[in-house]
């Protein structure tokens, strides 16, 4: 089995993709778990509104444009890695309880980890979404993906602070997860965009590569 990528000319219908059924259905998994005695179910519920509309844009987009193996792959692993903290609250996930306890960190470091992915595995799919939907040419994709993350970060840290603000304040916090740190949302969208912009540059390394 070959693994298509954003440079690959034709990719598989989904269909008809073994790869991407299987990520899909990995995912169902995750999610189905992550479902059974949450936490906290509004948070969970919080945290679930955008997986939601990202898997039905998704959804809508793979009609006409369906996304190779590689870029799937990288969504999915976003996917479970946010499915994992909407389950536990990203400030009780016991990896990262078991971690801070081991290095003696002063918090809960899984929501970094996260964010850092939304950037890391996210700028390649969207890049070549750009790309391959030919909104853009594949010089300027990598530009757009990266303002996209950084967009999309603020956004998400605007909508954080409304729902404390306004919602159910227990859950708000949870939601928050700044976990005492002044600069927490500050501290997010950077790792966002330091993981994009570590993308773009395993990206161009990857490409040269292969030509």
């Amino acid at each position: 089995m070959t693994l298509t990528t954003a440079s690959s000319p034709t990719l598989t219908p989904w269909r008809k993709d073994a790869l991407q059924k299987t990520l899909a259905g990995f995912y169902a998994l995750v999610w189905m778990w992550a479902a059974i005695a949450p936490v906290s179910r509004m948070d969970w519920f919080l945290e679930n509104l955008l997986v939601a509309a990202g898997i039905t844009s998704l959804f809508w987009m793979y009609r006409d444009r369906p996304l190779s193996d590689l870029s799937a792959i990288l969504v999915a692993a976003f996917l479970a890695l946010h499915t994992v903290g909407s389950h536990y609250t990203y400030s009780e996930v016991p990896i990262g309880n078991w971690l801070k306890e081991l290095l003696g960190l002063s918090r809960n470091h899984y929501d970094r980890v996260v964010h850092l992915s939304f950037g890391l595995l996210l700028t390649y799919p969207l890049r070549e979404i750009l790309a391959r939907g030919k909104i853009t040419n594949a010089r300027w994709a990598g530009f757009f993906a990266f303002a996209i993350v950084g967009a999309c970060s603020a956004i998400y840290e605007i909508l954080e602070w409304a729902v404390g603000a306004v919602v159910d304040p227990q859950a708000g916090m949870a939601f928050l997860g700044t976990q005492g740190d002044e600069f927490d949302s500050q501290k997010d969208s950077g790792l966002a965009i330091a993981g994009s912009l570590v993308a773009l540059i395993l990206t161009a390394i990857f490409t040269r590569s292969r030509k």
